[in-house]
């Protein structure tokens, strides 16, 4: 069939033609927003879920849905190496630009202006004889008015937070609406942006302000949470993010193809969630493949068996193998292990060759012959590489779905 006609968007944090098993988690987030416009108390939404579940997707959409009802919002990326101060000032300064054309007071704005301003151009106090940060590593706003003095700009990271969300939520107050702040790969905030994060978000409840967070990370972020904060479990809602049941992977693969008027098989259909496993980004990588192999409609068992070591080989080289390329053979070596106790695990729990279960530390330490001791810079560099998570204290699992299967696959 005629690639150029192609649905299928198999595509980091690109959204797929057909949003398919997500319908709650936007009701959920729908009732949020109205509950904050009427004045109700409401906690700020945290996702959780393995790599490839749409995270990233169902974050945009929110925020879409943010923007529709007219509130300010902004949206980062946390990154290991980065502290929070600098993306959150230019995610609160998005917002409140959305807010100023409705705003009847200027003045208000630039008072804000001012305090986001001190924000993002405050460190932390430094201690006696270091150096003070460099010039170009302090951000320069396009803001023109001038910092303001003496509010969120103590250099305490959780003290100046609380202070700046509270004030951007009242500027969203003054135009009777609320202001979305959305922060992708959560969990790799460093720990004491963390508490921070947690605090105004406690602070904001406590108020009732038209602030919210909507975070987005791998299934081990309410441990990070938690970790800062003890109360972080009754602060934010949880909603986990998993893979499509069949009603909805077909949904996902029928819904696209119709409106180009083309059909799928049933046995096609069935086909191709044993491949996906219901994983969102599987699900479009072997639809694409399966569209550019069939020569017609209907697409049929047989055209999946033929496109599908294409979509294999390319999940190999861009979803799996650069992520296996960023291990350390000694990091490569303890995935190894997982991957085989994962299987066996699996199985004596009776799930399949695509299901990567949770392995006991104490069990890869055995399988590779040393000390549990030994083999900790490996499994901490791993969960800091985003590879591995540690969803229960004394397991790891795979973020990435179907990864033990490929790990089993390659040469040793």
């Amino acid at each position: 069939m005629d690639p150029v006609r192609n649905p299928y968007a198999p595509g980091a944090g690109q959204r797929p033609p057909e949003l398919a098993g997500r319908g709650r988690e936007l009701d959920v987030f729908d009732i949020v927003l109205e509950r904050i416009a009427r004045g109700r108390p409401e906690r700020s939404l945290m996702l959780t879920g393995l790599r490839g579940v749409g995270k990233t997707v169902l974050l945009n959409t929110l925020r879409s849905q943010a923007i529709n009802r007219l509130w300010g919002t902004g949206k980062i990326e946390a990154r290991p190496d980065q502290s929070l101060r600098r993306p959150i000032a230019a995610a609160l300064h998005m917002a409140v630009r959305e807010l100023a054309p409705r705003h009847r007071a200027p003045d208000r704005i630039d008072a804000f202006l001012g305090v986001l301003r001190a924000f993002a151009q405050r460190t932390a106090p430094t201690a006696r004889g270091a150096a003070a940060p460099k010039l170009r590593d302090r951000w320069q706003p396009g803001i023109d008015v001038p910092a303001s003095s003496g509010r969120a700009d103590s250099g305490d990271i959780e003290i100046d937070l609380v202070e700046l969300l509270t004030d951007a939520a009242g500027v969203a107050a003054d135009v009777g609406t609320g202001v979305a702040v959305f922060i992708d790969e959560m969990q790799d905030l460093g720990a004491e942006d963390v508490s921070a994060l947690c605090a105004a978000c406690h602070e904001l409840s406590q108020l009732g302000a038209p602030l919210i967070v909507v975070g987005a990370g791998l299934p081990h972020l309410p441990a990070v949470l938690s970790a800062a904060k003890s109360y972080s479990e009754r602060l934010f809602r949880y909603q986990r993010i998993d893979r499509l049941d069949r009603l909805a992977a077909d949904q996902a693969l029928c819904a696209p193809a119709a409106r180009e008027e083309v059909e799928y098989e049933q046995k096609a259909l069935d086909l191709l969630y044993e491949k996906s496993g219901g994983y969102p980004y599987f699900v479009q990588a072997y639809g694409k493949a399966t569209w550019d192999h069939a020569p017609r409609s209907p697409i049929t068992a047989a055209d999946v068996r033929v496109a599908a070591p294409e979509a294999e080989a390319e999940l190999a080289v861009g979803f799996f193998g650069s992520r296996f390329e960023r291990a350390t053979p000694a990091e490569r070596e303890y995935m190894r292990a997982m991957a085989t106790l994962s299987l066996v695990q699996a199985e004596d729990d009776g799930g399949r060759d695509d299901m990567d279960a949770a392995v006991p530390t104490a069990e890869i330490a055995r399988t590779l012959g040393r000390k549990p001791a030994s083999l900790s810079p490996a499994r901490d560099a791993l969960i800091k590489k985003g590879l591995i998570y540690s969803g229960e204290r004394g397991t790891v699992a795979f973020t990435v779905p179907h990864f033990g299967r490929y790990l089993r696959t390659q040469p040793s």
